[in-house]
C-alpha cells in the first residue's frame, strides 16, 4: 500500500514538474518603458525573483515609449507592456481592444523643470518644451502643466536644446542639483489621471488567465516590497535605474513610495479624467466607461487575500 502511494505522489509531482517546465519554456515577455521609479513593481519583481516565486519565466525588455509598446502587443511580440491611460484608451478606440490590468501611478509623477532666468510657466511663451514622444506621458503632463498657466530631455535641457521639459524622478531630482528649477511638481499640484499601468490585450487574457495573474502577483509583491523595504528598494534604484548619487536614490524611493498604487488598482476616477481629455478632440469617447479600459478582478483577487495590507 506504502509503494501504491509512493507511486501516486511521485505521478503528482511528475505532472507538477511537468506543468512548470512547460510554463518556463514559453517566456513572458514584459516591456518597460522609461528609466523611472514609476515602473518600480516590475524591476523589484525581477530583482527579488518573484517572478520565478509565481512559476514564470519572465524577460523584461526596453521598447522606450508606451505607444510603440502598445504596437508590440498588438503585433504579438511581447504579452504586456508599461503604457498610460490616455493612450491605451486612444489604441482602444482603433480597435485595439486592450485592458489594463494593474495600476502604477494615478498621478502624473512628474516635474517641469526650465533653466533658472524661467520663473513662471509664463514665461514659456515661445519657448522650446522637450518631451520624449507625442502621445507620450510627458506629453500629456506638459500640456497639463502649461495648460495650468526623462534623461534624455535633462540631456537637451543642459545643452541648452530646449528651455524646459517635463521629467520624472530621478531625472527630475539630477535636474534640480544641476541648478534648473520646478515650476510645477505634477503629482502635488495636478489631478488624479492615469499616468502608468500594466495593459495587455483582452485576447491575451483570455487564452492566458492564469498568467496574467501570475505576473499581476508578482507585480503587486514588488511594489509592496519597494514601499516596505527601503534597502532593497535603494539597490534596485542603484542598479536598474543607473543611480549612484545617495541623495538621488533617497529623493527618488521617497517621490514613488508615497505615488506608488498598493493594491496596484487603476483608478476609476483617474480614468474618467482621460477619458474627459481626450472627448475633447474624440467625441467617439463620450459614451464610454472607466471599465471598458479596465480588468481589475485580478488585484481584487490580490486585495481580498491580503485585505489591502
Amino acid at each position: 500500500m506504502k509503494h501504491r502511494f509512493w507511486q501516486i505522489g511521485a505521478a503528482v509531482l511528475s505532472v507538477f514538474l511537468s506543468s512548470s517546465i512547460a510554463l518556463a519554456q514559453n517566456p513572458v515577455r514584459i516591456n518597460w518603458t522609461a528609466v523611472t521609479g514609476a515602473q518600480s513593481g516590475m524591476f523589484m519583481a525581477q530583482q527579488e525573483k518573484l517572478f520565478k516565486k509565481y512559476g514564470l519565466d519572465v524577460e523584461l525588455l526596453h521598447i522606450p515609449s508606451s505607444s510603440r509598446g502598445i504596437q508590440a502587443i498588438l503585433a504579438g511580440e511581447i504579452a504586456f507592456s508599461f503604457m498610460d491611460g490616455s493612450n491605451a484608451a486612444q489604441a482602444n478606440l482603433k480597435g485595439a481592444n486592450l485592458a489594463l490590468v494593474a495600476g502604477a501611478t494615478n498621478r502624473q509623477v512628474f516635474s517641469l523643470m526650465a533653466k533658472p532666468e524661467i520663473k513662471r510657466i509664463a514665461d514659456l511663451k515661445g519657448k522650446k518644451i522637450g518631451i520624449t514622444r507625442i502621445g507620450s506621458s510627458t506629453h500629456t503632463s506638459a500640456f497639463y502643466a502649461l495648460g495650468s498657466a526623462g534623461p534624455n530631455i535633462f540631456t537637451a535641457l543642459a545643452a541648452g536644446q530646449i528651455d524646459a521639459g517635463v521629467m520624472s524622478p530621478p531625472t527630475n531630482a539630477r535636474a534640480k542639483k544641476a541648478g534648473f528649477v520646478e515650476l510645477m511638481n505634477i503629482a502635488k499640484e495636478g489631478p488624479e489621471f492615469v499616468s502608468v499601468a500594466v495593459g495587455t490585450s483582452r485576447t491575451y487574457i483570455k487564452a492566458n488567465e492564469d498568467i496574467v495573474r501570475r505576473v499581476v502577483r508578482a507585480y503587486a509583491e514588488g511594489v509592496q516590497i519597494f514601499k516596505t523595504n527601503k534597502a532593497a528598494a535603494l539597490r534596485m534604484i542603484q542598479n536598474q535605474l543607473k543611480v549612484k548619487e545617495p541623495e538621488i536614490q533617497e529623493d527618488t524611493y521617497s517621490q514613488f513610495r508615497d505615488y506608488l498604487e498598493y493594491p496596484p488598482y487603476v483608478s476609476r476616477k483617474g480614468m474618467e479624467a482621460v477619458l474627459a481629455e481626450i472627448a475633447e478632440k474624440e467625441p467617439a469617447v463620450k459614451g464610454a466607461k472607466p471599465d471598458d479600459f479596465l480588468d481589475m478582478r485580478f488585484v481584487a483577487e490580490i486585495d481580498k487575500k491580503t485585505g489591502g495590507k
